[in-house]
């Protein structure tokens, strides 16, 4: 039989499609189904339903709908959110202030668990975990060796207050395991990092972010370093990524006169509702300089925002990161949640904080800090891009709108001791681990160190350039001459941070140790100066 032309096998083809696509639509017909005209979400519901009814495979229903929402809300824009109940409790941590636990900072050294710090008074410290101990086994489970994620570690060690959990623990003079039965507890989480004095009037804190707490602790700090005798104060509000308004407005209400405008907020259904300062503040006669960076947003761009447009202190450091919208928590019976956007943040001169974002297309959005460094931002306040209007603060200083809070005193990005040296340190992680090894070995010494002045006379009788620099060669990582004078102060102030932070002071060593590199810091010390 010949072999039927091109042609020919284009019209079977042809009929072929057109069969099928008769044959489906004699099979089903086409159905018509009404949409309420009363109710615009109708047809999301019907959807749902006709799935349900007529898929092909078995649906479950609450699984195609928890899968759904994350989408639903991330259309939205870039910040509301969708939160599943099984992930609630870990979202609400950070601004709840505590959360259920064993109490101990800990962290992946070799694929191994090992203590940094032991909260004072928590289950741990009951049950005699002490700070350099390996945590090998957690209930019946090895962890070491394992090359674990930190998080995993993390989610074994928590549970339920009033629960038990037992872990293994590697000691250094003890040949065997040590069995510690620990009962899990109400673990409190700092959001005041630091508070010491840089000088003998100067105070330093760090807040990390605004949780339940924020305020309370700051007061806490700021009596301390009075009673110290400061007169000024650093407030360190770089990469603090927000939390709660209530907070951000006490913190920021401590330095205003009564009457003075916060922040105030705004949206399609939500009429404009301000926030000023009361009497009670016990910082209005401080003088103030608060630092931020590209990492500052939301609660403590409010903070920022409040004092730059009330002429009140001086803003340090580069462009805040942008996120001026507000967002309501609502919950739903199955625990589960919705963070939903309904209004925009203003400071006092009228700037929204919010950075511009595209609608349903957030991938600009979300790489403009990127884009920030790509552009030199980083590096110079001349390559800021601000695509709002200019205002005018009572004083009669110029302020901008239009993409987070820019700073008063520009202080570039260092990378001066960027090199091939540091940059293979960083890789291997060396400093960390130069830092851990010298306190397994001093430890006893280290933890009776009470003072910032303790620390600094212990520190004065090594040589740590030396020692690290041997440490490094053994390991194969060596400098010439001139990568390592151009980057051993900072190799130096890392390590005496890092062993500082495994010592009884904690944070208020990491920040006093890293102060003499920290320019920005600096910048704002030379301003009372």
């Amino acid at each position: 039989m010949n072999k039927p032309t091109t042609k020919k096998w284009i019209l079977l083809m042809a009929s072929l499609i057109l069969g099928i696509v008769i044959g489906q639509n004699i099979a089903l017909p086409q159905r018509t189904i009404s949409i309420d005209a009363q109710s615009k979400w109708s047809k999301l519901a019907l959807i749902f339903q006709q799935i349900e009814e007529n898929y092909v495979d078995t649906v479950y229903a609450e699984e195609l709908i928890e899968n759904t929402l994350p989408f639903l809300t991330e259309i939205l824009d870039p910040h509301s959110l969708y939160i599943p109940a099984a992930d609630m409790a870990d979202a609400n941590e950070s601004i709840e202030g505590n959360f259920d636990g064993i109490g101990i900072v800990f962290n992946m050294t070799n694929d191994t668990v090992v203590v940094v710090n032991v909260v004072s008074g928590g289950p741990s410290a009951r049950a005699g975990i002490q700070p350099g101990d390996r945590i090998i086994t957690v209930n019946d489970s090895v962890i070491a060796g394992r090359k674990m994620e930190q998080n995993a570690v993390a989610k074994m060690l928590r549970g339920k207050r009033g629960s038990r959990v037992t872990v293994g623990i590697a000691r250094n003079g003890e040949d065997a395991l040590v069995q510690v039965i620990i009962v899990r507890d109400k673990i409190p989480v700092k959001s005041v990092d630091a508070a010491y004095m840089m000088n003998a009037t100067t105070g330093f804190i760090k807040i990390s972010k605004f949780s339940k707490t924020t305020h309370k602790e700051f007061i806490a700090a700021i009596e301390l370093l009075q009673k110290n005798g400061m007169k000024n104060l650093i407030l360190d509000l770089r990469g603090n990524s927000g939390g709660l308004l209530e907070q951000a407005f006490q913190v920021a209400n401590e330095f205003l006169d009564s009457g003075n405008m916060i922040v105030y907020t705004e949206g399609r259904v939500r009429p404009r509702y301000e926030y000023r300062a009361t009497s009670h503040g016990s910082c209005r006669h401080i003088n103030l300089a608060i630092l931020i960076n590209e990492g500052s947003a939301s609660a403590s761009e409010i903070v920022a925002g409040a004092i730059q447009d009330n002429d009140r202190g001086t803003i340090v450091g580069r462009r805040s990161f942008g996120k001026g919208l507000v967002q309501e928590p609502i919950m739903f019976s199955d625990h589960s949640g919705l963070r939903l956007s309904v209004a925009r943040y203003y400071t006092p001169t009228g700037r929204s904080i919010q950075k511009p974002y595209r609608k349903y297309n957030y991938r600009d959005y979300e790489n403009e800090l990127y884009e920030r460094f790509l552009h030199g931002e980083m590096y110079s306040s001349d390559s800021s891009k601000f695509t709002g209007q200019r205002y005018r603060t009572p004083k009669g200083k110029t302020v901008y709108g239009g993409g987070g809070i820019m700073p008063d005193l520009f202080v570039p990005e260092d990378t001066s001791d960027m090199n091939d040296f540091t940059r293979n340190l960083s890789r291997r992680n060396l400093i960390y681990r130069f830092a851990l090894q010298f306190t397994d070995q001093h430890r006893s010494a280290l933890n009776d160190i009470k003072t910032l002045d303790e620390l600094n006379r212990y520190f004065s009788s090594y040589d740590f350039g030396a020692l690290f620099r041997n440490y490094a060669a053994a390991g194969k990582v060596t400098a010439t001459g001139e990568q390592w004078a151009a980057s051993s102060a900072v190799i130096t102030a890392y390590l005496r941070a890092y062993i500082g932070k495994n010592t009884p002071l904690e944070d208020n060593a990491f920040y006093a140790m890293t102060a003499g590199i920290d320019a920005t810091a600096l910048a704002a010390l030379n301003l009372f100066n």
